[in-house]
C-alpha cells in the first residue's frame, strides 16, 4: 500500500468536534460563508479566535 497522500501542512488539523446548531445558527453560518467565500470550518475558527481575543484581555 502506498502512504497516505495529500498536501503537506504546517498546521495539521487532527481533532474533530461535533456541535448541535439551531436552524437559525445554520442559516447565519451559511450566509457568512456565502458573503466571505470562507468554508464553514474557517468561519467557526475565526469566530473562536475573535471570542478568545475578547476574553484574554480581561
Amino acid at each position: 500500500m502506498s502512504p497516505r497522500t495529500g498536501r503537506p501542512t504546517t498546521d495539521p488539523k487532527k481533532n474533530n468536534t461535533r456541535i448541535r446548531m439551531s436552524d437559525e445558527d445554520v442559516k447565519l453560518l451559511e450566509i457568512c460563508c456565502q458573503k466571505t467565500g470562507m468554508s464553514k470550518s474557517d468561519v467557526i475558527r475565526q469566530g473562536i479566535r475573535e471570542v478568545y481575543e475578547k476574553v484574554k484581555e480581561k
